[in-house]
């Protein structure tokens, strides 16, 4: 089972928030306007609630593990933002009808029952109001820290599933055609994110495929392999690793 509480303090550290580039690409789009209250599923440790928070919204993160709220509470006091924590789930949020403008769900919908997300995020939102999913992703390439790291996972755990990605999620688009969201539209960029040696040694500890699911010995095996890899096959340090951003947005019916 995957758990991300388990991995809270490196998950907190060490993963990489949105960049400024994709909160500019909200209110350039008008997806997204200081004002709006906004409810963020998967929160995790609070990167897209506390960036939209940074920009003039009224922000409400959810999620089920409460060790990564905590966490989200920590990075906001450093920041000066406050934002307002739920620990529920996706698919039952407890929320008023009609409550929010804008819902929010960044490296998360893949772990969600979807038609029960979208379905809570129509009922949540107000009419009219926008649904926005969105990934950043690192990108395996030919020859690349990516593509290495995820042979590695592979290596100590078979079971994990998630590696491959193109950074790009065509079934979301049926999602929110399902849900009755319209408007749809999507936008995606690439980039490549600094990473010192530590910090992408700390950022695959707090992924699905270690940190979250393995053993605290397992987790130590991994990452004495992961340092000896990044030591012999790329030991230019910070790394520039290779990134996607990736969002697709609809409305809500209005009434």
């Amino acid at each position: 089972m995957v758990d991300f509480g388990k991995t809270a303090e490196d998950y907190g550290r060490h993963r990489a928030g949105f960049p400024d580039r994709f909160f500019a690409r909200l209110f350039e789009h008008a997806f997204v306007a200081p004002g709006d209250h906004v409810l963020d599923l998967g929160t995790g440790t609070g990167t897209v609630a506390r960036g939209l928070a940074q920009r003039g919204c009224g922000v409400t993160g959810l999620d089920p593990s409460a060790p990564l709220l905590e966490m989200a509470r920590r990075l906001d006091r450093e920041a000066g933002v406050e934002t307002s924590y739920v620990n529920a789930s996706a698919e039952t949020t407890g929320l008023p009808d009609g409550s929010f403008d804008i819902v929010t769900a960044g490296q998360c919908w893949h772990w969600f029952d979807r038609p029960r997300a979208a379905a809570e995020a129509r009922r949540i939102l107000v009419p009219g109001g926008r649904l926005i999913i969105a990934h950043f992703d690192w990108l395996p390439l030919p020859g690349n820290v990516v593509e290495a790291t995820e042979q590695l996972i592979l290596a100590h755990n078979p079971k994990w599933h998630l590696g491959g990605g193109t950074g790009i999620y065509p079934k979301w688009f049926a999602d929110l055609s399902a849900a009755g969201f319209s408007d749809i539209e999507s936008f995606s960029f690439d980039l490549a994110v600094p990473y010192s040696h530590e910090a992408w040694l700390g950022r695959i500890r707090a992924s699905a495929g270690i940190g979250a699911a393995l053993s605290p010995e397992a987790v130590t095996a991994f990452n004495a392999a992961h340092a000896e890899l990044l030591t012999s096959r790329f030991p230019k340090n910070p790394l520039a690793v290779a990134h996607r951003v990736f969002a697709v947005t609809g409305r809500s019916a209005a009434s």
